[in-house]
This record gives structure tokens, C-alpha cells and sequence, in this order.
């Protein structure tokens, strides 16, 4: 029995994190915006109503079918590092890798960039109307979410002593809010506002206001007050001491989201794009180029073949993430070697009968694979907010458990068009609010490592590789399905149960964002501090005993975990009849999926 209904209209489908930005883009579709209106619209709310996870200086890889062009794009809403971002920069520092917070590891802001791009290329309405949701939030209110609520009373000791400026915008009085109070960010607001009336006064054409509203951010008023704030100030980070930053105007002024072809592969049919590996994206892939030797609908739904045939599939792609992915504008990605049909049958003979302990890469064109040496620090004694500094996503310490470290936006419109991104990053827990703008900057540089011989080395004007996910499939040439998940490493563990649930054991979309879902805890976490990580399984409650006492056997660590919280699946496509459907999982603080 399904929690919720699949959802199917005829106009457009829209699927996010939150209700309000779901709601603002449907309001898009009846302005007579389309997917990319909509999905837009619900961007910029979610930047307002989940400060928690996301922000405008955050991240967000856009996927999109536009169906003029017939064509499917990344729009790459990754920000590069600062021209002054080196690896001697930080060793001077005393640094053996990037700060998981504060100024240090600050990208260009990509993700505001990334979608008014998108709007402009692809939707039809005006930059007023795409924001008019988001500032009437962000001024007039919206109920704050638990675990923002909690997330800012963790935080409240440094937002009071150290971060003054979050403190002037996420504790309104000097309180702490209360779950499900009104939440205002005026300073955010105004920011919109300005963004929207500098656009309108430089020209009334529509393409025009988005160009003027990118140079309001990248070059004029926000990346002044940016540059302003980095440049002078010194801020404590997740090392307990005080850094500066090395972001400067001139970064942003040099920067434009631009717009690539996905990688893509065929899976039993169906046509599956990602980004390329400056994300995680191309992991997806090669996961199921593994599962393709394998008739997995056979194998049984939840069956312990199934668990760990998918896990170990995912151990040994995940391990090719960690030694060959990266920015391929600055490193020699095999990228092509990696999809090859012909590797994914030689790394499938690996997959045996029992838990694999070792991260296995391959010798993608025979080279040689090296992964830099896994830190694990940690001290005990640091005060308790530092000690929750110490993780790069925003993790809930104090009771709470977070699955959700990212939001997800998708939609898709009668015409065929298809958008999906998973936006992250510029989080209330990154970095201190920028003074004036209502916002803090991201941390995505925490990403990159810190030796010059890895592809994902961090150097100037380099993109860190990104756990940032989307997925869109194409069938038979036309727009199938576009979805994503908030989860960090895990997106593509938990995006891969979705999709195989649907295309190999039959499952409606919306009932395969509710099936009970796992995930492999092997694979190493991408985000500062980088640790070691257990032979695990970790699974929601409803798989039979049986079968986690043949995992056991198998050599699988198992760990069952609280129900319904492991990922928050949205998605949005066209069915057979080209009717549009939306679907979103029940988990967390609960996705929301609408059709007209």
C-alpha cells in the first residue's frame, strides 16, 4: 500500500523538498511558465525555506531535455575554486586538507548563476516572476522546519560569539526559533529585490534582465559585498582557529555557468544521463553497466542475492570514483575507458559469493589507479559546537540523525520538456551570513584534495568534485523521467535503488520512491574530515531476517536504522499515454509532488 498516490496531469509536474517551493512552481505553470519556470521558481524558494540545506551561494547541477532542441544539457551550477586557491596556499596554513567550513573552502557561488541561466535559455517567463515567490517568503515569513529549528539551536553558541552576522539572520531577537515559527529573512529579501529592480532598470527585454541580474551577483553588488567581507575579515572554522578566505570579486566577475553534454549510457532501453566526472554523476553508470550482466528482476525484490549484488557493484564503481574522478578541464578522466562495456564485464568477474573488504579500483586503458591516504582525526575535547563544525554537511548531532544534507528540485511540462537538479551547498552551517546579503558562501572546496598527483587535486580555477546528482532517462528518443535525491555519498546508492526498482522489478515510480531501501557504508565519505569507513550495510527496517542473516554470512556488517530515512527521492516524467506524472518519497521532512 502506498503512502501517496502517483500523480498524473497534463499540463506539468513539479517534485521538490518542500511543499512552498512546489507550490511556487506550479504557480509558474499557471503564468504559462514551463519546466524550467517552474523548476526555477522552486529553486530560489527552496534557497529561501530550506536555509539548512542549500543557499544561492551554494551548488546545483542542472540536467534538462529541452524538447525544441531535442536535446539534453548540464547546466553546471559548480562553482571553480578562487585563483588564489593553491595546495601551497593551504599547506602554509598548517593545513593537510580543506577546512569543512568557513572561508577557506569557498567555490564561486554557482547555483544562483546556474538556474537564472537555465531560465533564460530554455523557460518564458520574466526574472520577477521566477522570484516573486522566494522574496514574498523571505520577507512575509514561511513555518521553519524541525530540523532547521534544531540545526540553528545547535549552532546558536557560535552564531552569538563568532558568526555575528548569522546570528542577525537566523536568530531573529537573539532567540532561538521554534520549529514551525514564522521564519523571516529580510536581508535575503532584499537582496532579490535589488537583484530584480537592477535587472528591470537596465532593459525591459525579457533575456536582457536575466543577463543584468548575473552581473548584479557576479559582477555588482553581491560579489562586491562578497569580496568585501573575505578580503577582511577572519572567521573560526572547522579547525578551531581563524582563518580568512581566498575568494575575491574578481573570481566571480570571471565566471558564467557554462553548459555541457552529459555522458550517457543504455540500460535495458532506457537512455540514462549524467554529469560528467567533476561530479559523481558518471558512478550511476557505472553501477548499472555492472548490474546489466545480471538479470536483476530474477534475483527477487529484497532477496540477500539482490542486496548484495548491488552493493558490491556499488563498492567497485565507487572505488574508480575515488581514484580517477575530477574536473576533466584540468585532469585526464578515462572517462570513456570507465563506460566501456568491456571494463564493466572485467570488474564484474570480481563481484563473488562474499563481502569484498577493499576498495578495488581498476586499471581503466591500463593505468595504474591511486587514491591519497584516508585522514582520521578528532578531538574530544573541542567545544561541543566545533566538534559539530567538524562535518563538511550539515549533520544534526544533537538528536538527530540527517539524511538530508541537499534539496531536490524537478519538473517536466506537456510540451516534453524535463529539468531536474539537486541543489546543495551555502548551507546556515557552511560559513558566516555575508554581511547585508542574508546568505552565507559555500564549502564545496572541502572536496578536493590536497595532492597534486590526484585528478581531484585542488588547484586554481578547478571545479572540486561534486556529490551533486541528478539523473535524467530518455526512452526510444523521447523524455522519460528525471529525478534525484538529497544524501550526499549516498545519492547514487539510493537514486539506483529508485531506478532499478522501477525499470527491473516493475515497480510505478511512486512506489519505488517508498520501497524499503539500503545502501553500502563502504564507500568513503567526500566530505572533510575524510574517514575510514566500516564493511557496512545499512538498511530500513522490513527486510526479511532471513535475508540480513544470509547477508551476515555472506561477510556483510549489518546496521538497521530508523524507518523511512534513508533518502527523499522526487521525480517527475511522461508516461506512455504523454501524460506528465510526479512522484516523491515520504521520508524526512516529507518531498512534495504536484500536477495540473
Amino acid at each position: 500500500m502506498l503512502f501517496r498516490p502517483e500523480l498524473c496531469g497534463t499540463r506539468g509536474a513539479i517534485a521538490s523538498t518542500h511543499w512552498l517551493a512546489s507550490a511556487a512552481g506550479i504557480r509558474m505553470f499557471d503564468r504559462g511558465g514551463n519546466a524550467f519556470d517552474a523548476a526555477a521558481a522552486a529553486a530560489f524558494t527552496i534557497q529561501v525555506v530550506e536555509p539548512h540545506l542549500n543557499g544561492p551561494a551554494g551548488d546545483a547541477p542542472i540536467l534538462l531535455y529541452a524538447a525544441a532542441t531535442q536535446r539534453v544539457e548540464v547546466v553546471c551550477g559548480q562553482g571553480p575554486m578562487p585563483g588564489n586557491a593553491t595546495i601551497d596556499a593551504f599547506r602554509r596554513l598548517g593545513l593537510a586538507e580543506v577546512p569543512g567550513s568557513g572561508l577557506l573552502a569557498a567555490t564561486v557561488p554557482g547555483a544562483f548563476g546556474a538556474w537564472l541561466r537555465a531560465a533564460r535559455d530554455h523557460g518564458r517567463l520574466r526574472l520577477a516572476d521566477l522570484l516573486e515567490p522566494a522574496i514574498g517568503y523571505a520577507a512575509g515569513g514561511y513555518p521553519l522546519l524541525p530540523k532547521a529549528a534544531l540545526m540553528i539551536e545547535v549552532m546558536a553558541p557560535l552564531f552569538r560569539d563568532e558568526w555575528t552576522e548569522s546570528g542577525r539572520v537566523y536568530l531573529p531577537h537573539g532567540e532561538v526559533p521554534r520549529p514551525g515559527s514564522r521564519m523571516t529573512n529580510p536581508l535575503l529579501a532584499r537582496t532579490f529585490e535589488r537583484i530584480v529592480a537592477e535587472a528591470k532598470a537596465a532593459t525591459h527585454d525579457r533575456d536582457g534582465q536575466f543577463d543584468a541580474a548575473m552581473r548584479a551577483f557576479y559582477e555588482g553588488f553581491v560579489a562586491e559585498a562578497i569580496d568585501k567581507f573575505v578580503s577582511t575579515t577572519e572567521v573560526v572554522d572547522a579547525t578551531g582557529d581563524r582563518h580568512g578566505g581566498l575568494l575575491t570579486g574578481a573570481d566571480l566577475a570571471a565566471w558564467r555557468p557554462p553548459v555541457e553534454r552529459p555522458l550517457s549510457l543504455d540500460y535495458r532501453g532506457f537512455e540514462v544521463h549524467k554529469a560528467g566526472p567533476w561530479s559523481q554523476g558518471p558512478v550511476f553508470l557505472q553501477q548499472l553497466a555492472l548490474l546489466a550482466g545480471y538479470d536483476v528482476g530474477a534475483l527477487g525484490f529484497g532477496s540477500a542475492d539482490h542486496l548484495h549484488t548491488v552493493v558490491e557493484a556499488a563498492k567497485l564503481a565507487f572505488a574508480d570514483r575515488e581514484a580517477w574522478y575530477g574536473d576533466p578541464l584540468f585532469a585526464d578522466v578515462p572517462t570513456a575507458e570507465l563506460l566501456d562495456p568491456a571494463y564493466a564485464r572485467d570488474r564484474r568477474a570480481l563481484i563473488g559469493d562474499t563481502a569484498s573488504g577493499r576498495l578495488r579500483p581498476g586499471n581503466p586503458a591500463g593505468r595504474e589507479p591511486w587514491i591519497p591516504p584516508v585522514l582520521d582525526r578528532g578531538t574530544p575535547n573541542e567545544p561541543d559546537w566545533r566538534r559539530q563544525l567538524d562535518s563538511g554537511i550539515p549533520t544534526v548531532v544533537k538528536r538527530t540523525a540527517a539524511n538530508g544534507d541537499t534539496t531536490c528540485v524537478t519538473a517536466t511540462d506537456r510540451d516534453g520538456n524535463m529539468v531536474v537538479s539537486s541543489p546543495s551547498g551555502g548551507w546556515l552551517k557552511s560559513s558566516p551570513a555575508i554581511p547585508g546579503l542574508g546568505f552565507p558562501l559555500g564549502t564545496r572546496g572541502q572536496m578536493a584534495w590536497l595532492h597534486g598527483e590526484h585528478n581531484n587535486a585542488l588547484a586554481p580555477g578547478k571545479r572540486p568534485r561534486t556529490t551533486l546528482s541528478p539523473t535524467l532517462v530518455l526512452r526510444d528518443g523521447l523524455p522519460y523521467l528525471a529525478f534525484g535525491t538529497p544524501g550526499g555519498d549516498q545519492q547514487d546508492q539510493w537514486t539506483l535503488n529508485f531506478f532499478v526498482n522501477h525499470v527491473d522489478f516493475g515497480m510505478s515510480a511512486q512506489a519505488a520512491t517508498e520501497a524499503i531501501t539500503f545502501h553500502s557504508d563502504h564507500v568513503p565519505t567526500s566530505f572533510t574530515p575524510r574517514r575510514a569507513r566500516p564493511l557496512t550495510v545499512v538498511t530500513e527496517p522490513g527486510f526479511a531476517a532471513d535475508t540480513l542473516a544470509q547477508l551476515r554470512r555472506r561477510g556483510h556488517e549489518i546496521d538497521v536504522v530508523a524507518p523511512h530515512s534513508l533518502g527523499r527521492v522526487c521525480a517527475t516524467g511522461m508516461d506512455a499515454r504523454r501524460m506528465v506524472l510526479a512522484a516523491a518519497s515520504h521520508r524526512g521532512d516529507s518531498p512534495y509532488s504536484v500536477v495540473v
